[in-house]
């Protein structure tokens, strides 16, 4: 359900309260399979979200009921890639997302062989013949132009399980970067993220902001030393 203090202002869930709900689903899915994050831990192996691409139609309202449904697309030695759908009532589509993630050594922070668990599980639940009719994405490309537009603080409720940023914090403070003048007329329509590197709590994070289009923005975030954490494409839709 759209909880109340989910949403925004205008009664709309939160996009990053949408990205937890996928990545819970996914963690759902996958735990009840046996390549979840609670068995992988006891094993020094978690999974690391690589890309993540969220496109909404519009957001449930608060009070309304929805489902996130998500499915293993594909999977090769040290990726794999998962999609989700987001309906409400009556077959009613609130939008998709498509997400790439990575199984890393705990310990080395390296990534490491998928199909090593479980004797390749994950193969038995690939889905390749389902649609999920939005675009994987592609690299977010920026210029040397791109403006420092926020500089912030990292600290205790930024950091996840895996003792980095949180992947979903970066989304909020992202969309931080506009007014909430600019969200009583625009709804973000896409949201995609690349992850490059980690940051850490006590991490200073930059903000870089460049325009590529009609509603359309690319952000680059850096950390305090200088390297590039991740980037972001937002597209936006002009609200009715």
């Amino acid at each position: 359900m759209a909880e109340p203090f989910h949403c925004d202002f205008a009664g709309r869930l939160f996009m990053g309260h949408m990205g937890n709900h996928m990545l819970n689903a996914a963690d759902f899915h996958s735990s009840a399979r046996g390549f979840g994050m609670k068995y992988l831990m006891t094993i020094n192996r978690s999974w690391v979200l690589s890309r993540l691409a969220i496109e909404m139609e519009e957001m449930p309202v608060q009070y309304t009921k929805f489902n996130v449904e998500t499915w293993v697309e594909s999977a090769m030695r040290y990726f794999t890639s998962r999609n989700f759908a987001v309906t409400g009532k009556d077959g009613k589509v609130y939008g998709y997302g498509r997400s790439i993630w990575a199984m890393i050594d705990t310990e080395s922070r390296q990534p490491t062989d998928i199909f090593s668990i479980d004797n390749g599980a994950i193969n038995d639940w690939i889905v390749s013949d389902k649609p999920c009719p939005i675009d994987k994405g592609t690299r977010v490309k920026m210029s040397d132009n791109a403006e420092l537009v926020h500089t912030i603080d990292t600290y205790y409720n930024d950091v996840d399980i895996n003792g980095h940023i949180n992947s979903v914090k970066y989304i909020e403070h992202v969309l931080d970067l506009w007014s909430v003048d600019w969200y009583l007329e625009y709804a973000v329509k896409r949201f995609e993220v690349a992850y490059v590197a980690e940051a850490h709590g006590g991490d200073k994070l930059s903000f870089y902001r460049e325009k590529t289009g009609d509603n359309e923005f690319c952000v680059r975030i850096v950390r305090t030393d200088g390297t590039e954490c991740c980037r972001c494409k937002l597209s936006f839709a002009k609200l009715s």
